[in-house]
């Protein structure tokens, strides 16, 4: 059985990771979507929300089970039973920082591979600080993010305050 884990902050889900959770989906038996914490961001919603949001956008893929964890990464993994790293690619920029952390997770565990997936094209300049800065201003997020969670996004930034109008 071939388990692989889909890590990131997915403050909030986009329709990019979407892409990225469809596709490694179709090739492992077990994906685990973990919802981790990133020092460097200050996230806009709970690792509770985000959980939810993605639960809500994945129930059509049987194989997928969404968690959290402040664990270490490779740590998570073990616990999983999972050997690959899901980790999506939207340009070379990010190629540089992921690879750094792929030799880092290798060292820690050297059977943990990380499978870097390149974005679809029509996602690549897609990012959740995008979609947050989108909605402050009111934009449709119809192309950016799955519909399921459009209304839970747009209360949070209007109760926050943090709309411009």
């Amino acid at each position: 059985m071939s388990i692989a884990v889909y890590p990131g902050s997915f403050d909030p889900i986009t329709l990019g990771h979407l892409n990225i959770i469809r596709r490694a989906a179709a090739v492992f038996d077990t994906l685990y979507v973990c919802v981790m914490i990133n020092s460097d961001k200050q996230p806009l919603f709970s690792r509770e929300e985000r959980v939810e949001f993605i639960e809500r956008t994945v129930v059509r893929y049987k194989n997928v089970k969404v968690e959290s964890s402040e664990e270490l990464l490779v740590k998570y993994m073990r616990s999983r039973g999972a050997r690959v790293m899901i980790k999506g690619l939207r340009a070379v920029s990010d190629f540089d920082k992921e690879f750094q952390i792929a030799l880092i997770n290798r060292k820690l565990d050297p059977g943990i591979e990380t499978l870097f997936m390149p974005s679809s094209e029509k996602y690549t300049y897609l990012s959740s600080s995008a979609v947050k800065e989108m909605t402050r201003y009111g934009a449709d997020l119809k192309t950016f993010v799955p519909n399921e969670i459009i209304g839970d996004i747009i209360r949070k930034v209007e109760n926050e305050g943090l709309m411009f109008k």
